[in-house]
């Protein structure tokens, strides 16, 4: 569903942050075709290692990973016609978020698409009450805002920001444009 939404076509390059085992960093692959280009980026080397090794067992040459932080993403301006996030962006904090949220901005090229898909605050109260100790313990305790305003996370420089919800309730999927 995030890799669809991300408007990707062969040739282009994508990039998705907090990539863990690359999971959908190879969908993004898979997009964008073998004359394309996927990046994954994650801080953990365990994590991109495990990633590494699907993608050669996946025989995705055009997919590669990166070490580095989503808040100083080393890439030129205008890198990527497409990012996503995966269940991850919501444990970086306020002013963290602002910074990865400035980044994407930056690498994205214009009318470029920042996905990024989230747990849904779960429906049934124990759920819910345990959704919210995580969040507490992950240090977001400024999470309110991106829990009830999801769309004013991507700040001015984004447009057409759409929220719809996953067809099992449980994942939240909000897409912005980078403004031209």
């Amino acid at each position: 569903m995030i890799t669809e939404k991300a408007n990707l076509f062969k040739g282009q390059r994508a990039l998705d942050l907090c990539t863990g085992t690359g999971s959908v960093a190879a969908e993004l692959a898979k997009g964008v075709g073998e004359n394309g280009l996927a990046v994954g980026l994650d801080f953990s080397r365990g994590m991109l290692e495990k990633a590494g090794k699907k993608a050669l067992r996946l025989h995705l040459s055009q997919l590669h990973f990166v070490q580095a932080n989503a808040t100083q993403l080393p890439f030129k301006g205008s890198s990527f016609h497409g990012v996503t996030c995966s269940h991850a962006f919501y444990e970086l904090r306020g002013e963290e978020r602002d910074r990865a949220i400035n980044e994407v901005a930056r690498i994205l090229t214009g009318g470029g698409r920042f996905c990024l898909m989230e747990h849904a605050k779960p429906k049934k109260q124990v759920q819910r009450l345990l959704f919210y100790v995580r969040i507490f313990f992950l240090g977001a305790r400024d999470a309110r805002k991106f829990l009830t305003e999801e769309g004013s996370i991507f700040g001015e420089g984004f447009k057409n920001i759409t929220k719809m919800m996953s067809p099992t309730g449980q994942s939240k999927l909000i897409c912005g444009e980078k403004g031209g």
